[in-house]
């Protein structure tokens, strides 16, 4: 089945549920963190959906997965910078709890993702 837009992705979907979270989040961070942590975790968050919007419209597999390999980083730093923000008392252990339940939803599904275009692009490159 071919997937016509990137917004049709689950995983997309979920990143852009992550992406809102994690804004809410920051928006209580410290004012003095406006620009260190909160802008940090909020580009790494943001890079998740941008990349795998932007590797669905490559032309070439190889390309997109390399944009999921990128999404993929990024949602291990926005795991680090939450345990970051836990630790220095930015968040709770609850909140930090519901940002862990939605990464670890997204990370299978980007792992998925990827496993799925390695075939393709093995498909095509073995006939």
């Amino acid at each position: 089945m071919k997937v016509a837009s990137y917004r049709e992705l689950r995983v997309w979907q979920v990143g852009m549920d992550l992406v809102e979270a994690v804004y809410s989040l920051t928006s209580c961070f410290p004012k003095h963190e406006a620009y260190g942590l909160a802008s940090q975790i909020q580009r790494a968050v943001v890079s998740i959906p941008l990349n795998i919007a932007e590797g669905h419209t490559r032309e070439h597999t190889r390309e997109y997965l390399q944009h999921i390999s990128v999404a993929r980083g990024s949602l291990a730093e926005v795991e680090t910078q939450c345990e970051i923000a836990f630790r220095l008392g930015y968040i709770d252990p609850l909140q930090l709890d519901q940002l862990f339940q939605l990464t670890s939803n997204l990370g299978p599904q980007l792992t998925a993702l990827r496993d799925s275009l390695s075939r393709r692009l093995q498909a095509t490159t073995n006939p």
